[in-house]
Order: structure tokens, then C-alpha cells, then sequence
């Protein structure tokens, strides 16, 4: 809804609440208040009010049930909404957030909603006023759904009941095909019309519930001559159960579930049916959260009002022993269908078998399977989670049986062929190449062929993890049965040769397109241009907008960008204008995207100007990588007043803004300007809103001094749930290692050892990360590296990998700390690490620069020296170590220099 109409609609419920004030000071009537127990929570009865003359039955029930779901505080809850609560027992708190749910926002306007719905007098003017405003209210919501409709199927005699249809008596021989195909349309006008009105619908309910809060909402709807269905219900109860999920105050998560069970009685009251859609979204939050007591009163609530969900209500039912561990009652329900063969337990026994399906219970699984008749299952999608759980548990032989007696029946062989892929990539463990192995083989075993729909998603499943040469080998299979495969399976091999760095198979890609006679298209070239723009090879990449021409097609502006973009990525500007002139030539006008291409690459601040004008003048519409091109070229330039200007451009939609301000903020930083960054993130983090996780990593990517790193460790928190945060963490770790903050590098390497703790290989890179940062930095003593090994050692538990005391033996040279190389030296067998020639080499190394030449002298004798490569760093080591102290200091570099270049020379040919 647009900010203007929902500010009317304030205004009106203002309006409204004015009316409200006046009839309460002309009324002495009192309302009451209802009240119930937690044992009559199923079977509340409210306490009937007296209606005032003028008010209609339904006014007198709405009051009544809006005087007792008051707004949510602590300080006006209802009488019944505190007796509910404590019915509940609150739910662990799974999260680990410190936020707290605030309905402070709304309050105000939901207190002015509920007086405006709950005055009982009212005068005839004042009704009047009424009236009008629920018309004028009306009207905004429906407006916000409105869409054009073709009046000549609204037309209606007024004074008669006869339907006329102007269409008919316009039909003619002559253009009956013409009157057919604009019945068509004006068929699937109105069918587009459904869909539109579902999401639209979706959308203000849930704006409304946001606002108001659900029971006032419903209440709203009913007011103005909205009719509340089953979708109004399911909206309002799922909103409920998601604030509740979000919050981590158990009252108000409380207080969310007593509002969903009241607006399920408010539906049986007034006679609507609701069904899975309702009570699964309650059911569920109850089972994630073990709450057996609850989840079995709302149980009998759903099986009450409707006895038809007894077998689905049995799946929620295994679920919820499932998920608490109640061994004894999961073998309860297993086997009270599996010792009974009688009809009516068949769809018990589907919804067990389904709660089991999603499980890891196979001892379960098995039991019920056993007596499952498969060809009495009752649906397909049954039958489908049937065959992925067959293949979770890897259960073969009762896959082919099962495909043995469906084979027999009268299932096609198109939905066995999609049983056989379903079962397949179910397998776990299995690599990409073995289950297409695995499903040619059913296949062939079973006599099915399979047509395109299934080679289509499995070579899906293979894109998906990056595997293009084994869809591309059942691209040649599905061809070789005589199947035609659809363009947009090739559109997914040519994405996921993008994604996983296979440009060049573009080229087997094209042949194939070529061979078996697609027609492709627009996309098709455009993907295909990437690649070859990715490969550089440019020239291919004009080839195939040459061969547009062929197949009569039409170069697009996305295919020159792709070109243009690769010259600017090469940073070769002229070849870049250059496809500026082929554009030109072939009569293709540049879209939003080439400008933003052309401003973010600019040479000046005057090209940027004129690109931008060119821009507006053409008529396009900036779009937002448009104004975050602006925003990182005006930075670039060291113009920052420019790029702040960029966000109070009129011409930005609201739902970008603050994905705009996020890459301002980026920018600032990138560029030096990290205090303007900080205030402006600031800004944003006071006004609520969101911010990018790109833009805090580059914030702490450019903070330099020690001062700072307390804001590095704030900032890092913010990023705690983004994909950027190992890579900022690495950063701030960084950032300490430089500044020897030895408790905050222990906390933060705690914390990545937490994250990868499935990965040993990725945790031992980490650390010898770290202590190759220590020596990057030239330490002057060896302090903080041996303070850092101790607590990598004890409080981490990590034993220190070979490289980790390299690096450390290293940092030794570096400070001529023979003491601290001689604690290293002895730490390679206790981490049961033996000695080689490298670590004999750098141990040498060490005790030469700190001048105990005594003991560099014995360790001499126990370096093999076959190695000519071993010879040479030793002779480069005594001549930079050894040398006279006339010796000039610029050649003891060099000679360093040397030695180093040697050892790291003769590392790589051990490695």
C-alpha cells in the first residue's frame, strides 16, 4: 500500500476516534466484559450485552468480542487474555537474541481503532459521520486492490434480472474467430485479475495486522462490509504464530497464541470452516517447541470442529512425539495401525508414515511399510515423499518392488519415471555420477522410459551442484532415446558453467544447440555471450551476435553490456567505446544498465556528468545500480558532497533507499572517509533501518588505528548471522594481532573454531593464518607470539600445526630471539611433529641472527646436506649472519634478501 493511502486511512481511523470521544460523552452505558477459565477454554461463553437502538445485531456482537481482545500491555490486558495465558505454559527460548518485540509503535492507533469499534451510543448526525467514514475507509482499501474491469461483463439490465452480454448480439459469421479471441482474453483478464487480487489481498491483511494488530483488524474488515472468509482467518492466525516465533519475550509469544485461539473461536462462531492451512501453522509452533499440554488442547479444538482431520491431525501428532523423544508413544501410534488391516486405518496410517517420511526414524518407517498396500495410497504427492524417503534410507529392495507392482498397475509410466528420480537423488552419500548411473539403471531394469520433463530435472540436480559435464552427459543420453529437451534445460547448464568457472564448455554447449536444432533465443545468446566474454574471448563473443542474423533475431542492449562490461573489467576503455559504436551501428539504444556500466568506469568527473545527462535525456529511468554507480564514482573522485546528494535524489524508489544509503556508506569508507561512514551508519542504525552487511564489512575493512578496534568488535556483532562475517572477523583478527590484543584474538579465534567445527582442514589453515599475520607484522619480541601459542594451545585445544611453528621460527629471526626459538624447537615433539630439513634450516637460521653461533655450530653438523638447494640457503645464511660488522648494511640486506628467496625456494620443491 502507498505511504500517501495508508496516511489516509490514519487519518480516518483518527477521525473515527473523534467520533468515538463524542458518543462516549453523551452515553452512560457501561460495557462488560467476558470472562473464562483455563478448564472452559474450549467452550467460552461471553456475557450478552444490550444493543442500543440504533446499533444492529452484528454491531452488538463485534463489540462484544473487540471489549474483551483489548491492545496487547501489560496494563489493559483483558480479564480472559490473562487467564489464557496462564492456561499456556511459555515456550523455551530457542534464540539467543537480546531484542525484544515492542507493540509500541502501534499502540496508539490500535487503542483509536478499538474505541471507534466499541461505543455502544450513538446519535442520528453522529451515524451519519459513521457511515461515511467506513464508506471513505471502504473505498481506500478497495482502491489499493483495484484494477480495471471490462464493463461489458458487468453489464446488467437494471430493471430486470436478464444478463446482457453485448457480445453475442455483435456476433457475426464474418469475425467469429475475432469475438472468440477477445473472449479468451477477457477470460484470462479476469483470471489475472484472481491472482492479482490474492496477492494484493495477502499484502493488506498483512499491512493491517502489522498495524493494528490481527483481532483489530478483523474487526476493521467486518466494519467495512470486508466479509471474513477462511483467507482472511488463515492471514490473521499466521501472522500471529510468526510474531510469535520472532520473539524472544515468552509473554508476548504468550499473548500472539492467545489472540490466534481467540480468533478461532470468533470463526466457529460465525460459522467458518477452517482447515489445514489454520491449525498447521499452530500445531507446528507448538511441536517446535514441546508443548505437549497446549498442542493436545488445540488438538481436540481442530478434531472437534472438524472430525475429517482426524488422520492429518495423527501426522502433527507424530511429529510432536518425534520432536520431545517420547519413544514409548511413537511405537503407541505405530502400532495401532500396523496390527490392523481394516479400511479406516488407511489414512492414519498415510499420515504416520508421511510424519516418518521427514524423520530419521527408520525402524518406524519400516514397521508401517510392511503393511502398506502401495496400491491403495490414496495420492501421488504421498506416493512421492514414499520414494524420497526410500531413498534416504537407501532401501533398494523395496524400491523395486514397489516400482514392480506400480509397473502392473495403472499409474503411468511418466509418474514411475518420476518415482525412479526422486528415489535416486534421494540416495545420501552418493556422488552426481553414480545417481545418474542409478537412474539409468531402474530405468533400464523397469522397462520406463523417461521423457523430458525428468532428464530436465536431472540435469537440474547436477547444475546444482556445479557438475556440467555429467548434465551434459545426460543432455547427450536424453538425445540418444530421442527426447527433445527444453531451451531452458540448456539456459541451467549455461548458468551453472557460470557459477562454477566452466566457460569454456560454452563451446560443447553451442554445438549441441546446434546439432540437434533448437531455436534459441535472445537469453540463449545472451548467456552465451557472458561466457565468452568471461573466457576473453571477444572476438566469439561478436561471432555469436553475428550469427543473430541467421535465425533472424535481434541484437538486445544486454548483450553489447555483457561485451562492454568484460573491456571495462580488462580496463581496456577504447576497446569499450568501441562497442559503444557497434551499438550504435546496429541500431541498439543503450539501456540503464550500459549508463551505469559507462558512469561507474568514468576517466573524469565530466564524463560521469555527461553520461548521466545522457542518460535523462534519452528517457530511461535511472535504476538503482544507476544511482549506486553515481554514489561509488563521485567517491572515487574524492567528490563525497556529491555522492551524499545522490541519496536525496527524488527519483529513487523507497524500497531501494536504503540499499542506496548502504553502498553511500561502503563507499565512504573505501575511500578514506570512514568517520562520515560511521555517522552515516549511525543515522541509519537510529532510524532503524537496514543496513547492507557489505557496507559494515568495509567499514571495518578500513579502520586503522588501535582506538578503533573496540568498533570493530561492535561492528563484527552486527554481521553475526551474514555471510560476510568470517571474512570481516579475519579482518578484526587482523586488526589485533597488529595492535598485540592477545584476549580479543583468543575470543574471536574461539569463536571461528565454533564455526568451522566440522572443518579440521579450514581450522588449521585459520590458525597458521594467524600466526603468519604475527610475523607480517615484524614483531620486536616474541611476547605475544608465545602468549598466542599457549592459549591456542589450552584454551582452544588446538595443537599447533607444522606451519604454525615455521611461522613462529620465523618471528624468531626476525626479533634474534634464540631463548624463545629454543621453546619453539621443543614444541614440534609435543605436538609429535618430527623435524625435517626445513625446520633444521630455519632453527639455524634463528640462532645465527640472535649470534649464538656455538649453538648454530651443532646443529650444522645434524642438517642433511645432499640437497644442493639445503647447501646454498646455508652458505646465503652464515653470509648474512657471519659477515664482519664493517660489512655495509645495505649489502647484509641483500644478502638476507637472498637467503630468504633460497628457503622459500626449497620450501616449495618439499612441498
Amino acid at each position: 500500500m502507498p505511504a500517501s493511502t495508508a496516511q489516509n486511512l490514519v487519518s480516518l481511523f483518527r477521525s473515527s476516534a473523534i467520533l468515538s470521544f463524542r458518543r462516549f460523552k453523551t452515553s452512560a452505558v457501561k460495557k462488560k466484559r467476558s470472562s473464562f477459565g483455563p478448564s472452559s477454554l474450549s467452550a467460552a461463553t461471553a456475557t450478552k450485552k444490550k444493543p442500543s437502538t440504533s446499533a444492529s445485531s452484528d454491531d452488538a456482537a463485534l463489540k462484544k468480542y473487540v471489549s474483551s481482545i483489548k491492545p496487547s500491555s501489560s496494563s489493559s490486558a483483558s480479564s480472559e487474555a490473562k487467564l489464557l495465558l496462564k492456561h499456556f505454559k511459555a515456550p523455551p527460548s530457542s534464540k539467543t537474541s537480546t531484542s525484544t518485540v515492542s507493540n509500541a509503535s502501534g499502540s496508539s492507533l490500535l487503542s483509536i481503532v478499538s474505541d471507534s469499534l466499541t461505543s455502544d451510543c450513538r446519535d442520528d448526525d453522529e451515524d451519519e459521520s459513521a457511515k461515511q467514514l467506513l464508506s471513505d475507509a471502504s473505498s481506500i482499501l478497495c482502491d489499493e486492490m483495484d484494477l480495471e474491469w471490462d464493463d461489458e461483463f458487468e453489464d446488467t439490465d437494471k430493471s430486470g434480472n436478464v444478463i446482457i452480454l453485448p457480445w453475442l448480439s455483435r456476433l457475426k459469421n464474418s469475425n467469429i474467430s475475432i469475438q472468440r479471441k477477445e473472449v479468451s482474453r477477457d477470460k484470462k483478464h479476469k483470471f489475472s485479475f484472481k491472482q492479482v487480487q490474492c496477492t494484493r489481498h495477502d499484502r493488506m491483511v498483512k499491512m493491517c495486522a502489522t498495524k493494528l494488530g490481527s483481532d483489530a483488524a478483523l474487526e476493521i474488515f467486518a466494519k467495512l462490509g470486508q466479509e471474513s472468509g477462511p483467507r482472511e482467518y488463515n492471514s490473521f492466525v499466521k501472522i500471529c504464530i510468526t510474531k510469535a516465533r520472532d520473539s524472544t519475550d515468552d509473554d508476548i509469544s504468550l499473548q500472539q497464541i492467545a489472540i490466534a485461539y481467540q480468533i478461532l473461536k470468533l470463526a466457529r462462531e460465525r460459522g467458518v470452516g477452517l482447515g489445514k492451512e489454520t491449525y498447521g501453522h499452530i500445531l507446528m509452533y507448538l511441536i517446535d517447541f514441546g508443548m505437549v499440554e497446549e498442542f493436545f488442547f488445540f488438538h481436540e479444538l481442530f478434531r472437534d470442529d472438524n472430525p475429517e482431520s482426524v488422520p492429518l491431525l495423527a501426522y502433527y501428532e507424530m511429529l510432536l512425539w518425534i520432536s520431545v523423544q517420547n519413544e514409548v508413544k511413537i511405537q503407541e501410534l505405530c502400532l495401532s495401525v500396523a496390527t490392523d488391516d481394516a479400511e479406516e486405518k488407511l489414512y492414519p496410517r498415510e499420515s504416520l508414515l508421511l510424519a516418518l517420511c521427514e524423520s530419521d526414524r527408520k525402524e518406524e518407517f519400516l514397521l508401517l511399510l510392511e503393511t502398506l498396500d502401495i496400491t491403495k495410497v490414496t495420492s501421488v504427492a504421498f506416493l512421492e515423499s514414499i520414494f524420497r524417503a526410500l531413498g534416504k534410507f537407501f532401501l533398494e529392495p523395496y524400491t523395486e518392488r514397489f516400482l514392480l507392482v506400480l509397473k502392473g498397475s495403472v499409474i503411468g509410466a511418466e509418474i514411475i519415471s518420476n518415482f525412479i528420480l526422486l528415489y535416486s537423488i534421494s540416495i545420501p552419500n552418493l556422488s552426481v555420477d553414480d545417481i545418474v548411473k542409478k537412474f539409468q539403471t531402474l530405468h533400464t531394469k523397469f522397462e520406463a522410459l523417461p521423457n523430458s520433463t525428468q532428464y530436465g530435472k536431472l540435469i537440474g540436480y547436477c547444475c546444482e551442484f556445479f557438475k556440467v559435464h555429467e548434465a551434459l552427459n545426460v543432455v547427450d543420453e536424453a538425445f540418444k532415446s530421442g527426447t527433445a529437451l527444453e531451451l531452458e534445460t540448456f539456459h541451467s547448464i549455461l548458468d551453472a558453467c557460470d557459477r562454477s568457472c566452466e566457460f569454456n564448455l560454452v563451446h560443447q554447449i553451442k554445438s549441441r544447440i546446434t546439432q540437434h536444432n533448437l531455436n534459441p533465443n535472445n537469453e540463449t545468446f545472451r548467456k552465451m555471450i557472458l561466457l565468452y566474454v568471461k573466457m576473453k574471448d571477444f572476438e566469439g563473443a561478436y561471432g555469436l551476435i553475428s550469427d543473430l542474423r541467421k535465425i533472424n533475431l535481434t541484437p538486445t542492449a544486454s548483450m553489447y553490456n555483457a561485451i562492454l562490461a568484460g573491456y571495462f573489467r580488462e580496463k581496456n576503455i577504447q576497446s569499450a567505446r568501441y562497442v559503444l559504436k557497434q551499438m550504435k551501428d546496429a541500431n541498439v539504444k543503450p539501456d540503464a544498465s550500459t549508463y551505469g556500466y559507462l558512469i561507474a568506469n568514468s576517466q573524469s568527473e565530466k564524463d560521469l556528468t555527461k553520461f548521466y545527462e545522457d542518460l535523462i535525456e534519452s528517457g530511461i529511468s535511472p535504476t538503482k545500480n544507476v544511482f549506486m554507480a553515481l554514489i561509488n564514482a563521485y567517491a572515487s573522485f574524492g567528490q563525497f558532497r556529491k555522492a551524499k546528494e545522490v541519496i536525496l535524489d527524488k527519483k529513487i524508489p523507497v524500497k531501494y533507499l536504503n540499499e542506496i544509503k548502504s553502498v553511500l556508506v561502503g563507499a565512504l569508507a573505501s575511500n578514506g572517509e570512514v568517520s562520515c561512514a560511521l555517522e552515516m551508519y549511525a543515522e541509519m542504525k537510529g532510524a532503524e533501518c537496514d543496513l547492507d552487511p557489505k557496507a559494515i564489512k568495509s567499514i571495518i575493512e578500513h579502520f586503522q588505528s588501535e582506538g578503533e578496534l573496540n568498533k570493530s568488535l561492535d561492528l563484527l556483532e552486527e554481521l553475526k548471522d551474514s555471510p560476510y562475517w568470517t571474512d570481516a572477523c579475519f579482518k578484526v583478527i587482523s586488526h589485533c594481532v597488529q595492535h598485540e590484543d592477545l584476549r580479543s584474538t583468543v575470543d574471536l579465534l574461539k569463536q571461528l573454531k565454533d564455526k568451522f567445527i566440522d572443518a579440521e582442514a579450514a581450522q588449521e589453515v585459520m590458525f597458521d593464518e594467524v600466526f603468519c599475520l604475527f610475523v607480517e607484522k615484524e614483531p620486536t619480541d616474541m611476547h605475544f607470539g608465545l602468549n598466542l601459542l599457549q592459549a591456542v594451545k589450552e584454551e582452544l585445544g588446538i595443537r599447533p600445526s607444522r606451519k604454525s611453528l615455521d611461522f613462529l621460527l620465523s618471528a624468531c629471526v626476525i626479533t634474534k630471539d634464540s631463548k624463545s626459538s629454543f621453546l619453539i624447537w621443543k614444541e614440534y615433539e609435543k605436538a609429535g611433529l618430527p623435524y625435517n630439513v626445513l625446520s633444521f634450516v630455519r632453527m639455524y637460521q634463528a640462532l645465527l641472527a640472535s649470534g649464538d653461533d656455538k649453538s648454530a655450530a651443532k646443529l650444522l653438523n645434524k642438517i642433511p646436506k645432499y640437497d644442493p638447494h639445503v647447501r646454498c640457503v646455508l652458505k646465503a645464511c652464515q653470509q648474512t649472519y657471519k659477515k664482519p660488522q664493517s660489512i655495509k648494511t645495505k649489502g647484509r640486506k641483500k644478502a638476507k634478501a637472498a637467503a630468504v628467496e633460497l628457503l622459500d625456494n626449497l620450501e616449495a620443491k618439499t612441498e
